[in-house]
């Protein structure tokens, strides 16, 4: 049994696509998913699978909300073992002076074109900066995730790929509830 991490992206945001977490672990559960559980309202979940690719979970949970709650949301699916990676590896950890609580993560639904991703290679700015590394992007924004202009919207936009984004506190929160895979 392999545990995931389903991250959905824009739902309890501003009165939109709203989605009770209590319903949707109910919901995904009808899909034969297992201990399904969540974190905060804003889209993060675990599960277990034993037989779907996260590819297919994807498209799985994705139809599931559209068909039971009326919304089209972006899930991007990850193994823990994953999550793990992506964690350890952020680049911000190893340069002293980071503020931890504001770093976040831009996870990528595939690895974009390299002639987009020549195009925003020198973006960064004075006060926030990013790394891209395959299909996540590492950013610190010591203003405020709320204040940078790389958004998801800026990726998106920039490298034609669905994007979605979570601070360091919760990916480290969902990596502890999927526990440390072997």
């Amino acid at each position: 049994m392999e545990t995931y991490i389903a991250l959905l992206r824009g739902i309890n945001v501003s009165g939109r696509n709203l989605i009770g977490m209590e319903e949707l672990r109910t919901r995904l559960g009808e899909l034969g998913l297992r201990n399904v559980r969540s974190y905060i309202q804003s889209g993060n979940l675990i599960f277990e699978n034993e037989t779907l690719k996260e590819s297919d979970l994807s498209l799985l949970i994705r139809d599931k909300i559209a068909g039971c709650f009326g919304c089209n949301v972006p899930v991007l699916v990850l193994p823990a073992v994953k999550l793990q990676i992506i964690n350890e590896a952020n680049p911000f950890l190893t340069e002293s002076g980071i503020l931890t609580d504001k770093l976040h993560v831009t996870l990528l639904h595939g690895i974009p074109d390299k002639e987009f991703l020549s195009r925003i290679a020198e973006q960064s700015d004075a006060t926030d900066r990013f790394m891209i590394r395959d299909d996540v992007i590492y950013l610190y924004c010591p203003g405020g995730y709320g204040n940078t202009r790389f958004s998801n919207g800026f990726f998106e936009s920039r490298l034609k790929c669905t994007a979605t984004t979570r601070n360091r506190k919760t990916m480290l929160k969902l990596e502890e509830m999927a526990g440390r895979p072997d």
